[in-house]
Order: structure tokens, then sequence, then C-alpha cells
């Protein structure tokens, strides 16, 4: 079976590659290709895979090749997963400084900086499902891409069902809940939705009962999760939920945005910074591809949500946090449930058909889905309370603003994209939004 990797030259990618070195199953992928337009980045990539394979004894690991040209990336692909980043971390980091520069927050997927991602991401990303329907058309596409939900919805407007968003952020923060709570997290259903970096985990059932209200009414426990810490456990309970943690951004937005604007560097600054010294080591040559690759992988975790921890009181991340929530394992599964029939429920994001009570069934949302050779069948959630689906008809609006910008060129659009979003108070501060993001980014110049 043959995997194609868009953004193949990602810093993450060794993560999936280290998923397929231990899937042994029949039906496996074999052959990995690799494309990227940075020739720089996909050969230190491919240095770092191939002493992940040497390390795992892995005579009969998946080969990996690499090109720059899409069309020959494509053809011939079973899945195609698609992780790029329009505009590099150099765009993150210029999203974080405009918005901030207004006092409005701009991390790349929530508020003013995820709106700016977005409509410089998704006029390439549907330039991508357009050359998998011509080149692919019997391929599965997964999108890591952000904003995922976002970037997922585009890329359906063109391959309908065949495109499939994850995310770690619902896993990760099941399987942290499960274990405070003393159940098995691979035993456990997870009673999650809303969208991408936008949702509530209600319930947390084995065996039929569910753990949650337990974990809820304990501090000692709650203290156990991030969650717990980074929220507090008097907001947790008056939820009645644990939300994802990008939602930190939404009940503490003073406090979220007064931390990064008094952080020495955004995090995308910090990224930019540390990712240009890994691939400068690595093309360098000399010492371990993998070894460097494995230290800036634990600096990049225990680093995460810094600004949003300190403004909370939160602390370190402790050990157990700093596990990846494990797109890589999302995304393998994924793959295994369509290939082989190994029926599996994961929390993606899909065409709702319905599934979210309140959305249009071409809505993207993240909830539980069934997995079989059929593709993704979403399971139907209860209805959020109003609290929560405010948010999410808020944010769904202003995806579908961004849509329409991307789609007609339209600055109008573009504007209200801003102007609607929760974490942005001004319609004058909307429209300086625009302009300073339109000055940043040369892709940007369709709404100038």
């Amino acid at each position: 079976m043959r995997l194609t990797i868009l953004g193949g030259g990602g810093f993450r990618v060794p993560l999936v590659y280290g998923a397929l070195l231990a899937d042994r199953g029949p039906g496996r992928v074999t052959r990995v290709v690799l494309h990227d337009v940075d020739p720089v980045r996909l050969s230190a990539v491919v240095r770092v895979l191939a002493e992940q394979a040497d390390a795992a004894g892995a005579a009969d690991a998946p080969a990996v090749e690499a090109t720059t040209d899409l069309d020959a990336a494509l053809a011939g692909a079973d899945f195609v997963f698609s992780a790029i980043r329009v505009g590099g971390l150099a765009g993150r980091a210029a999203d974080e400084r405009v918005a901030l520069a207004e006092g409005v927050l701009g991390q790349e997927t929530v508020g003013a900086g995820g709106i700016a991602y977005g409509l410089r991401t998704v006029p390439v990303a549907v330039d991508v499902a357009r050359r998998v329907a011509a080149l692919a058309p019997d391929a599965w596409v997964i999108n890591f891409t952000n904003p995922a939900g976002l970037v997922t919805e585009a890329m359906s407007r063109v391959l309908g069902d065949r495109v499939i968003g994850i995310c770690d952020s619902p896993v990760g923060l099941g399987r942290r809940v499960a274990r405070a709570a003393g159940v098995d997290p691979d035993r456990a259903f997870y009673d999650y939705a809303g969208l991408n970096h936008l949702g509530w985990l209600r319930g947390v059932r084995v065996d039929g009962r569910d753990v949650l209200p337990g974990l809820l009414a304990d501090d000692a426990a709650l203290a156990s999760v991030e969650e717990g810490r980074l929220f507090g456990p008097e907001l947790l309970r008056g939820l009645g939920a644990v939300p994802n943690e990008y939602l930190h951004y939404y009940y503490f937005n003073r406090e979220a945005v007064a931390a990064y604007r008094g952080a020495e560097r955004t995090r995308g600054a910090f990224l930019l910074d540390q990712q240009a010294g890994f691939y400068e080591t690595v093309g360098a040559g000399g010492s371990s591809a993998l070894a460097a690759w494995r230290r800036t992988l634990a600096d990049r975790e225990a680093t995460y949500m810094a600004a949003n921890r300190e403004a909370a009181g939160a602390g370190e991340r402790a050990g157990q946090d700093l596990e990846s929530g494990g797109y890589e394992k999302v995304a393998l599964a994924l793959m295994r449930a369509i290939a082989r029939d190994e029926r599996a429920t994961l929390i993606l994001n899909v065409r709702g058909g319905g599934a979210l009570p309140g959305l249009d069934p071409d809505a993207v949302v993240e909830v539980p889905c069934l997995v079989d050779s059929g593709g993704t069948h979403p399971l139907a959630v209860t209805p959020l309370p109003y609290h929560a689906m405010g948010l999410v008809a808020a944010v769904k609006a202003v995806e579908r603003e961004v849509l329409a910008a991307a789609g007609s060129g339209s600055r109008e659009a573009a504007v209200r994209a801003f102007a609607l979003h929760p974490l942005v108070d001004s319609a004058a501060v909307a429209r300086r939004l625009l302009d300073g993001y339109v000055a940043a980014h040369p892709g940007l110049a369709y709404l100038a």
C-alpha cells in the first residue's frame, strides 16, 4: 500500500513513520512518498527516517522516496496524508505579531491568527484536493493541515467524504482523563463533540458506566490532569465537562493575551528558531539525525502552551502530559480500518450529516465516528448546551466566511470573518487585522 505525505519535510513526519514501522499486519504500508516544496527539509527528514528504520532493525521497513513534484507524489497513492504549512513557521510568527499588535490573540488555529492561516491555506488545500481527484481518485485523504476542521471542510467540497480530518487533542484529552479516573484508556468510549480545537469531553464510559462525574468531584484527581490545572476545578464542575485545551483561549482570553504579549517570544517565533536549528544540524551531517530530532521533539512537547500554563499558574508539564496525543496512531488506525475493514471508533473531523444538532449536514464537526471499509460514519451525539453551541455556531460562521473569501477573493467576506469571531472585539480592528495580514503575507494579495 502506498502512502503519500504532503509536507513530507515537516518535523512531525518521523512520528508517522514510527507508527508504520510498528505495523506488522497484512496489507500494511510498504511505500512512503514524501512531498515538500523545500528539498533541504526533505533531505533532513529522509535521514531521520533511515536512522529510524535502522534503529528498529526493520529489514522490510516501508521504502521511502522524496520528491518536490506534487503530481508525481500523488499518482497511484492509496492514502494521502496532508500536513502542509503554507507560509512556514515564519508565517505563523507573523500571524502572532500582527494580532498581538492589535491586542487580540494570534494563535495559529484560534482567533485572528487562525483566520489568517486559513485564508492563505484554503486556496492551496483546494488545489491539492483537485489534483488528488484527478490523479488518485480512489485515494483517501487524511488531513492534519491546520486549521484542521476548516481545511477539511474546504477539501470536502471537492472530495466529499474521502477526506477525513484528524487531530491529537481529543484523544490525548480522553486518555489523560481516563487514567486520572482510574480506568484503562483503551477500554473507554469518549463522549466528545464540537469543532476542531473547540470541543468538550462530556463523558468517559467503561462498561456502560460514566466515570467523568466522579473525577469532576475530586479536586486531587483533577489536579493530576493537565486540563484540571489549566481550567481549575470550579470551572470544570460548572461546565460538567472537560474542555479541549484550546478553549483556554476563550475562557481566559484576557489572561492568555496578556501572557502572550509579555512573553519573550511567541510560540511561532520559538518554533521557527528551534526548527531552523534542527534542520541546520541535520543538514551539516556528522551527528545522528534521529538523536537531534528526539531532543528537539522533547523540548517542543515540554514547552507546549507554556504561556497558557503560566497564566493559569498550572506549572510545568507533568511527565504523563508529555506523551504525544498520538495523531500518528489515529492516522494508522484510520488507514487500517478502511484498508482492512478493522473497525474502529475514532474522534475525527468529518462532514457531520446532522450528527451534531444545530449545524447543517455539510458542516465538518469533530465527533466520534465508526470507521470501516466504507469510510467514516459519524455517531449522533446529544446536543451541546447553549453556551457551547453558541461558540460552535459563531466559529462555524467564521469558517464559512473564510471559505467564501478564499473562494471568491471577497475582501468583505474576509473582514466579516475577523469581525464575527468571538475573540475579535471590533469591526474596526477586523479591518486593520486584514490590512496587516495582507501586508505581511504575499499569498493574501488576492484580498488586497
